[in-house]
């Protein structure tokens, strides 16, 4: 498929599929024209990377994690794992940050409502009434 239609597929814009190949991130074939020539697997290639943009892992760790797409090798493996393992302690860590966040501001919005139902219960005005 051409990079029209993978664009199509994913989402992506033709540019960060550019970019993708310009990290190291996506390879594709060249016709004879010039052309960019992708396969069905290189959806979910694309599908993978943007998780990984979309959860803040920047495109350089991206590439060291997945050495293996363009030239696999048991080196590139293992640096490869080591990258992967370190950006899941960071994402988890950023998980645990979120979910207490989340849990803060649970808390907060229980207080509000039982503030506004203490509020309607001895009738005093809500602001803006």
């Amino acid at each position: 498929m051409r990079i029209g239609e993978l664009s199509a597929r994913t989402g992506a814009s033709r540019r960060s599929l550019r970019y993708y190949e310009q990290q190291g991130l996506l390879v594709s074939t060249r016709h004879p024209n010039g052309q960019r020539h992708y396969d069905d697997g290189h959806v979910q290639r694309v599908t993978l990377i943007q998780k990984f943009l979309a959860a803040g892992v920047p495109s350089r760790t991206i590439a060291q994690m997945v050495p293996c797409m363009a030239e696999p090798s048991s080196e590139g493996a293992r640096q490869a794992l080591t990258a992967m393992h370190q950006e899941r302690g960071r994402l988890s860590s950023v998980i645990d940050d979120l979910t207490a966040a989340r849990e803060a501001l649970d808390l907060l919005i229980d207080e509000n409502l039982a503030f506004l139902a203490e509020d309607r219960r001895t009738g005093a005005a809500l602001p803006g009434q």
